[in-house]
């Protein structure tokens, strides 16, 4: 493989960079526009009087050590300094929006990768990631390993979209291609060379278990290191098992443990709310071979959750595959889900009586406020607090000893990742996530705005509109202190 580390001078600047000739020209000036911030249609790339083309490299001749000269500026360098004057949102364009509501950056649409895009900005929802991410050593470097290429280019493009202060969106060049080489069926093309679209939950899947192998778990104090993976420790779901024959009284039941990355909610004729959708296979038959019967026979399985993540992603099945269409058709029925949740029906009797203490501070807490504060004093203090964003101590959401558990079984909603159409590998995807003060977003890909927790809720289908497909629940979280209401000036 032709890999040459090049040297790129820019300005002042001189910069060492890993060029891969079998890639398009296209990812190394997206590597260029990482470490520059020059946007790529801004960037002219010259080497022994030669420039570079977006498409091939043609005459563009590297060898190891050779200098590329990178002209171009930075589109803030380049912007005059702006006469200072009210202006109302309305007037403004996508940028000056974006810096006034403190709007997250949006991700450029590279040709039906929003299933991608909308996976990235739902898991960007996680604070303890985005510091796990943060910590990772090592850079995205040709050859490495699958995991370390998909978790080290989702820390890049973290860090590049915190930092965009000027254009409201960027474009994912190198997430994209590290995760086609990874994942060579997510680049699949269609006869006119389009690149196919995706479902979404595999590509969350997907991720999310490269993230299992390249992030180390936290360690608890006193320990040398984790007993698991950041990833088993903040997203996994343990189950307990019981498989118990139904044709046999004698045959002793099975019990076993199984571990989920999500939990899936299961559509059925009857199903109009998300929790008896996941009750729904907490409880199924299967056939196997009875070794008492010396036949197959009937077995009851039964499944309780044993051990709560802190962040619990739900899967409504919403696709079914049509033999004859051989297509993955959409379910399109309405299922309601909410706000907040309480997985405490879920749970086995003994993890029941673990989540007992911290549910209880929750009941005494909610009780006092009740006492004290007024619906409308209630609502003016946390809309006060929102606008200052101000912090809160809060109690741990986790066991002592386990870290990234849920002690309480109570989730708040963070983020709806949704879809649009009529199978999964066609139509469009979105991500609906809530920002820290509590204000819900939707970032369609490049557009990002403001949007109401009802507009939320109304994504629980029932028809062609945008309908829940993945749903992303994080710890609900109890104040050591009541907040008392901000003074304000008479």
């Amino acid at each position: 493989m032709p890999v040459f580390k090049v040297k790129v001078k820019w300005g002042k600047e001189t910069f060492e960079v890993d060029v891969d000739t079998d890639e398009e020209p296209m990812l190394f000036k997206a590597q260029l526009y990482e470490l520059t911030g020059v946007q790529i249609d801004r960037q002219k790339v010259m080497c022994k009087g030669a420039t570079l083309k977006n498409d091939e490299w043609d005459n563009f001749k590297l060898s190891n050590g050779s200098m590329v000269l990178l002209m171009g500026s930075k589109e803030e360098d380049s912007m005059k300094e702006p006469v200072v004057k009210p202006k109302f949102v309305e007037d403004m364009n996508e940028s000056e929006r974006a810096v006034s509501l403190d709007l997250p950056a949006g991700l450029n649409n590279l040709g039906n990768t929003c299933y991608m895009n909308a996976v990235i900005q739902c898991l960007k929802t996680v604070p303890e990631l985005r510091k796990a991410l943060k910590n990772l050593k090592g850079g995205l470097q040709p050859g490495s390993n699958p995991a370390q290429s998909i978790t080290a280019s989702l820390r890049d493009l973290y860090e590049c979209m915190d930092n965009m202060k000027i254009s409201p969106s960027i474009s994912p060049f190198i997430m994209l291609q590290v995760l086609h080489n990874v994942f060579p069926r997510f680049a699949d093309k269609t006869d006119d060379g389009s690149y196919m679209q995706q479902d979404a939950n595999e590509c969350w899947t997907e991720m999310v278990r490269m993230l299992k192998t390249a992030l180390p778990g936290e360690n608890e104090e006193g320990q040398d290191s984790a007993k698991s993976s950041f990833i088993e420790q903040y997203f996994y779901t343990i189950m307990d098992t019981e498989l118990k024959c139904s044709e046999s009284e004698t045959e002793p039941p099975t019990k076993g443990t199984e571990s989920f990355q999500q939990l899936s909610c299961y559509i059925t004729t009857d199903v109009k709310y998300m929790l008896p959708g996941l009750k729904n296979k907490l409880q199924d038959q299967i056939t196997k071979r009875s070794p008492s019967l010396d036949r197959d026979a009937v077995y009851v399985k039964t499944s309780k959750v044993s051990r709560l993540p802190a962040y619990l992603t739900i899967q409504f099945v919403r696709f079914f595959y049509k033999e004859k269409e051989r297509i993955n058709a959409k379910v399109l029925k309405d299922i309601k889900f909410p706000i907040e949740f309480d997985a405490y029906e879920l749970c086995t009797p003994e993890l029941q009586a673990k989540l007992a203490p911290m549910r209880e501070k929750f009941k005494i807490a909610e009780e006092k406020e009740a006492f004290e504060v007024k619906k409308d004093e209630k609502k003016k203090m946390l809309e006060s607090c929102d606008s200052k964003d101000k912090e809160v101590e809060t109690y741990p959401f986790s066991f002592e000893g386990d870290i990234g558990s849920n002690n309480s079984g109570y989730y708040t909603l963070q983020a709806v990742l949704t879809h649009k159409g009529r199978t999964s590998s066609s139509g469009h995807y979105v991500a609906w996530v809530k920002k820290p003060n509590g204000t819900w977003i939707k970032c369609d890909d490049d557009k990002v705005y403001p949007i109401s927790e009802e507009e939320v809720l109304k994504l629980s289908g029932g028809g062609d509109w945008h309908c829940a497909y993945l749903l992303l629940y994080g710890p609900k979280k109890l104040a050591k202190t009541p907040v008392e209401p901000m003074a304000t000036s008479p």
